[in-house]
């Protein structure tokens, strides 16, 4: 059998496509496991006889086609024959995987007049079924004389030549269901003619009919109409057809059949308002939970959700892990397993509970409660009323309150909120003594709630754990920068992205150099994710490294760009490097692709971008940097950001650096109030959906009074003589508590380069801002090294000394030899 062709239009004619179906599902092992009250009507046999049975014992299919029977269309085969034909019994034993089709005549013994025997004329579709459920064939089935009398219980009796008369013309056949108009309505109503099964199970198998064909009529090949169940047309003609019956045996005197009194029916329509009511219930349900991936709204909508269209009271308890926003729970619960009470709803009066069960209390429960049943189980756990006894054993875990006139008498559903087959937590339904008691059918609902509610939930927790993950590493590698630095002060700030998952790869950094310098650094990672914060700290501390290494601005960023490309071609990134010398009052700069820093003067107020070479990318490699030097004045303040606080999507990033540099000469009585400003200033532009990194750098310099300068010749006189410089500067600058110390680590290191180098020069530098600075200078590249100097050893004890009585010390390499510092503390005043 052949597929309806993509794209060509179903034709909606007059005919309705309404018609009761039978619906028959077989498993793998041939067995019928669903049977229908449509198949019931349809073929005579009960469903509690069906299920269970081979299929072959109650669908006719080994009937022999007639070498004349007529074949019509494409899509199906007309013939009088006593069975469904080789099509379908080639689908029940499982050799095709395709959808088949066709038309036939049963005979239906004793349903004539006077107990004779009459022709059913079948119409039937198969689709074979694939997925984890034990599923394997899906037989849908109708009375194709049913079609005439639908349409005039519909008030459309047939006319010679019109659509009742086209019956006996009529195929079966499939169609792409977006071919016909009102497709989606009637693939929403296809659940409701399959078993009673979870969404899940329901939606994979609508969504194979949909793929394989929707199922239709045809009545020619360009006169096809979609089918449409209609419980109600097939009851409307049922009743109006046991009327007939009943009315014909009452006017030949006959007693009327209790069957035809329609009890039965109005039974199962009874029950299938209850279904339906409650399918609406969960489809609601499902459409007013998990709007939000916040934890704790999503746990209120849930329990929200139920009440009070479904119970009077719901409390919901999740697992430690859960509410902390930790990883998945390890393990099955036990007794000692603490149960947080994360939210109570109820009907009654305000206040009643909240004493009793407060929200936020934690508790474990005992092995003979239904609460630890459920948990262990994963099942619901169904109490029609909550007994004396049963309530006195609850009452035990509440100390000094009592909550038996709260649950006694009541009906109650524990349900469990479950992910991946791991327990979250546990919702305790409650209905008032007045309502009826939760039955069968309100566990199966229950037990579906809490399925969603559990997938709900577990995904705000993985959302919340995530972040806090993402939060973790982002502060964990976002360096802690001191406010105070050699003659400049500092303040950062850091905003995470807008969009989900909200690491990034934004940083910024502040590294001591000799000479009392300090390098300024900002930088953005392409992209965002966990990546891109690992890749951020790598491309961090390799700035570091080169930068203690004290290379010049443009070597760094070519040193980092090969980096980049070692680690991988994925590597890209922006970075913008200034080094601030405050005693030469001079900023020396280099840029890879980043935004260009602003600088606001001193004397005038005015800010300005600075017109830097660009460059390229880090990471794109094979392109030069180049640096600039620009002089700078004490109280200029320097301000480095990432896009992100200038781009916002649909806007030209032209708009977004003006309104920085505007903000950033905006006078504020801080360092912190002026980044505070300037957040301000930007963020409130709406769509930044980028992480932001700014740094604000206000350039204090230092004086020249405030430093000190010798050259010394490469001599051992030269040593006392260094010593006597230092001690007589610190006292004209009133530092005489840290003369001792000075005196004997400027005596270490000048010795050092007196016995150990090879320099022709020693240069010595003090230099006073918020420590004491002490620099040796000389022309030997060679750095020193800390030994570990035994009792007996005449070196090695030197820079012991230094380590031991400096705040900080370090060694570097110049363009000409090394510098080797160390800082002292200024005496508090």
């Amino acid at each position: 059998m052949e597929r309806g062709t993509p794209g060509e239009p179903v034709t909606q004619s007059a005919a309705s496509g309404r018609i009761p179906l039978a619906v028959v599902v077989v498993d793998g092992a041939g067995l019928v496991s669903h049977w229908s009250v449509g198949a019931r009507r349809l073929f005579g046999c009960a469903k509690e006889e069906a299920v269970g049975r081979p299929v072959g014992d109650l669908l006719p299919v080994h009937g022999a086609i007639p070498e004349d029977r007529e074949p019509y269309g494409a899509y199906g085969t007309y013939g009088a024959v006593d069975g469904l034909g080789p099509d379908l019994e080639t689908s029940l034993d499982g050799r095709i995987s395709y959808p088949a089709t066709g038309r036939a005549r049963l005979t239906e013994p004793g349903a004539g007049p006077d107990g004779g025997r009459t022709r059913l004329d079948v119409l039937w579709w198969a689709y074979p079924l694939v997925g984890p459920g034990p599923e394997r064939l899906l037989v849908l089935a109708a009375d194709a004389g049913r079609l005439a009398a639908a349409d005039e219980a519909r008030g459309e009796p047939g006319e010679p030549g019109g659509r009742a008369a086209q019956v006996e013309r009529i195929a079966p056949g499939f169609a792409l269901h977006t071919d016909f108009p009102g497709a989606d309505e009637l693939a929403a109503r296809l659940p409701e003619i399959l078993p009673s099964m979870s969404v899940g199970e329901s939606a994979r198998i609508v969504a194979q009919i949909l793929e394989l064909g929707y199922p239709v009529l045809e009545f020619s090949h360009q006169d096809r109409v979609p089918v449409t169940p209609d419980w109600g047309v097939a009851r409307r003609v049922e009743r109006k057809e046991r009327k007939q019956r009943a009315a014909r045996a009452a006017a030949h005197g006959l007693p009327v059949p209790e069957a035809l009194h329609g009890e039965g029916d109005e039974g199962e329509d009874i029950e299938y308002t209850a279904v339906r009511e409650r399918l609406e219930f969960l489809n609601e349900v499902s459409g007013r939970i998990g709007s939000s991936l916040d934890l704790s709204r999503t746990i209120l909508e849930v329990s929200r959700a139920v009440v009070p269209r479904f119970t009077d009271v719901a409390g919901t308890y999740l697992r430690e892990q859960v509410v902390a926003g930790e990883g998945f729970p390890e393990g099955p619960p036990d007794e000692t397993t603490l149960w947080h009470r994360v939210a109570v709803e109820h009907t009654d009066e305000p206040g009643r509970w909240d004493d009793v069960v407060p929200v936020g209390e934690s508790m474990p429960f005992p092995a003979h409660t239904p609460f630890f049943q459920c948990m262990t189980s994963g099942d619901p756990v169904l109490v029609p009323r909550i007994t004396e006894e049963m309530g006195n054993a609850i009452a035990s875990q509440f100390e000094k309150r009592d909550i038996r006139p709260l649950i006694n008498h009541r009906s109650m559903l524990v349900v469990p909120l479950k992910a991946r087959n791991v327990v979250l937590g546990f919702m305790i339904l409650l209905r008032h003594r007045e309502r009826p008691v939760f039955n069968d059918m309100d566990r199966v609902t229950g037990a579906e709630l809490a399925a969603r509610a559990g997938l709900v939930l577990d995904n705000a927790r993985m959302y919340t754990y995530q972040e806090s993950v993402a939060d973790t590493l982002q502060d964990s590698m976002l360096p802690h920068i001191q406010p105070r630095m050699s003659g400049c002060d500092i303040a950062t700030r850091y905003l995470p992205g807008t969009l989900l998952g909200r690491v990034g790869g934004d940083w910024f950094d502040s590294v001591k150099l000799p000479g009392s310098r300090t390098a300024l650094v900002v930088g953005d990672v392409m992209g965002h994710g966990l990546n891109s914060a690992a890749m951020m700290g790598q491309l961090r501390t390799a700035v570091q490294t080169m930068a203690a290494l004290d290379l010049p601005p443009e070597q760094l960023l070519r040193n980092l760009d090969d980096l980049a490309q070692r680690l991988g071609e994925h590597y890209l990134a922006t970075c913008l490097y200034a080094v601030y010398d405050p005693i030469a009052g001079a900023l020396h700069l280099a840029n890879a692709g980043h935004i260009p820093p602003v600088l606001v003067r001193a004397d005038d107020g005015r800010s300005e971008l600075l017109d830097l070479p660009t460059g390229a990318p880090i990471g794109v490699g094979g392109v030069p940097f180049e640096s600039v030097l620009i002089p700078v004045a004490p109280g200029d303040r320097l301000l480095m950001c990432t896009d992100g606080l200038v781009e916002v999507r649909g806007e030209d990033i032209g708009v977004g650096l003006a309104t920085l540099t505007e903000s950033a000469a905006h006078p504020a009585a801080s360092m912190d109030d002026a980044c505070d400003t300037i957040i301000r200033a930007l963020n409130t532009r709406g769509g930044r959906k980028d992480d932001v990194a700014l740094l604000m750098a206000r350039l204090n310099g230092i004086a020249p009074e405030d430093v000190a300068l010798w050259r010394l010749a490469v001599d051992p006189s030269e040593v006392s003589r260094a010593r006597e410089l230092v001690a007589a500067r610190l006292r004209a600058w009133s530092l005489e508590p840290l003369v001792d110390a000075a005196e004997l680590l400027v005596s270490e290191l000048v010795t050092n380069v007196v016995r150990h180098s090879r320099s022709s020069r020693i240069d010595l530098r003090l230099v006073r801002s918020g420590v004491l600075a002490c620099e040796v200078e000389d022309d030997d590249q060679t750095l020193p090294t800390l030994l570990s100097a035994g009792p007996a050893d005449e070196f090695g004890r030197g820079l012991r000394v230094v380590s031991a009585l400096a705040k900080e010390w370090g060694t570097s390499r110049t363009r000409t030899g090394k510098t080797v510092w160390f800082e002292l503390p200024l005496p508090r005043r």
